[in-house]
């Protein structure tokens, strides 16, 4: 899958900062233009990392799911490890 376009990186920044408004979390010391790098980074590792994410895969997982199955199945281990709230918003009850 291809890195993300500018405006998607662009929107991926201000939707954080929306979120995190909202939820009343700061990002500290940071700037948008730091958020907005840290943005473009992570892109940027998920794009040269691919390869190495599906490889890690189980063989029957790799060449049966779909890049956006493969994608969601990432999103939502890490959102588990550090917002399992958020989650649940996004996918229902984890039972």
């Amino acid at each position: 899958m291809a890195a993300l376009s500018t405006n998607d990186r662009l929107s991926i920044k201000r939707g954080l900062m929306r979120y995190t408004s909202r939820e009343r979390e700061t990002w500290s010391e940071l700037t948008k233009d730091d958020i907005e790098a840290a943005v473009n980074a992570t892109d940027d590792w998920a794009d040269s990392n691919a390869a190495s994410f599906n490889s890690a895969l189980p063989a029957t997982f790799r060449n049966n799911a779909t890049n956006g199955q493969k994608s969601l199945l990432l999103a939502v281990v890490i959102l588990m490890r550090y917002n399992p709230t958020l989650l649940r918003a996004l996918v229902g009850e984890l039972d």
